[in-house]
């Protein structure tokens, strides 16, 4: 996919041309910036999302305000923005909205780069041409199709009604842009997936879908939260031949100590029978806000085990951004 040399490049014939697009293509390139965000080692997501992230983000108003994934600004203490041109500018984590995983990027200095427009999924079709952009320019934009839209739920306690699936996968997808054929924003790069449609092995990326913006953006901008967090259990679900299985606690968190152990099986949430990952978080959420007790039934060594959750609110165990 990508020609070989010091720095890396897609072959020519999987990137878009000037000629071949309905907008200035070298205008939608350069509202793309890199985003290298610093996080304190004791952070709570330091051990799962690492000290040092990389990744990119788009600018979305004239003020410079940038959108990326949140998953790449959650704790920093540090934020440095690299343009197309080598202009380096500091940022600061303005907002991170856990319910959709995005996240806005105050610039601390004038980047002075162009607005990438923003469109809607709603009226992109599955087949259409699209364009995933990353910084780096030309050389690392990628031809692409929509190949799926439909739920997306992560271990992470996650879950979109409709994520957008493309095809082949861009390799620097954290906060890519995707944009269709009239240089739109439609969607914002959070994954890299073995399965972009459902039981089929085809790797595509995941995009989180601009449509979802709207809504809270105005909060964002206020670096508020965009809506009432949600219960939060701390236990990192995975499916498994058909079962859900704990794969993982989050230290120190709900999950773990009301006594819940990697390789449970999660069975019921208040009684109720779960099968799929949406279903056991959505009806988690359903019984109320953080603090709210979350019966579970669990497959434990051949028996039932029942347990219940206090659950909490993420973003306590979060650190916060420095107001500077």
């Amino acid at each position: 996919m990508m020609a070989r040399s010091g720095k890396w490049a897609f072959r020519p014939s999987l990137r878009p041309r000037p000629e071949e697009v309905r907008f200035d293509l070298n205008v939608a390139l350069d509202s793309m910036v890199k985003l290298h965000a610093e996080v304190p080692e004791d952070a709570f997501t330091a051990s799962l999302l690492g000290t040092e992230r990389t990744g990119n983000g788009v600018v979305i108003r004239e003020d410079g305000l940038i959108l990326t994934i949140g998953d790449l600004i959650t704790e920093a203490n540090s934020i440095w923005l690299t343009t197309n041109a080598g202009t380096v500018v500091a940022g600061h984590p303005l907002a991170y909205d856990q319910a959709t995983g995005l996240g806005l990027v105050l610039p601390l200095g004038r980047l002075g780069l162009p607005v990438l427009p923003r469109g809607s999924v709603a009226s992109a079709a599955i087949g259409a041409d699209v364009i995933v952009i990353s910084h780096g320019g030309c050389a690392h934009a990628l031809k692409a199709k929509i190949i799926a839209k439909r739920e997306f739920a992560g271990h992470w306690e996650y879950v979109l009604d409709e994520a957008v699936f493309t095809a082949p996968p861009h390799p620097n997808w954290n906060g890519a842009a995707l944009v269709d054929e009239d240089g739109r924003l439609l969607g914002i790069g959070s994954l890299v997936v073995e399965e972009a449609l459902r039981g089929e092995a085809i790797e595509g990326n995941m995009f989180v879908p601009i449509d979802l913006l709207e809504p809270i953006l105005d909060e964002m901008r206020l670096g508020r939260a965009a809506g009432p967090p949600r219960p939060w259990l701390g236990m990192y679900t995975m499916v498994d031949d058909g079962q859900l299985v704990v794969g993982g606690l989050a230290e120190g968190g709900p999950a773990e100590s009301a006594g819940v152990r990697l390789g449970d099986m999660v069975l019921e949430v208040a009684g109720e029978r779960v099968f799929e990952l949406a279903d056991l978080f959505r009806k988690a959420w359903h019984l109320g806000p953080p603090g709210t007790v979350i019966p579970l039934t669990l497959g434990r060594d051949g028996a039932l085990s029942r347990v219940r959750v206090h659950s909490a609110d993420r973003g306590d165990f979060l650190k916060k951004p420095r107001v500077h």
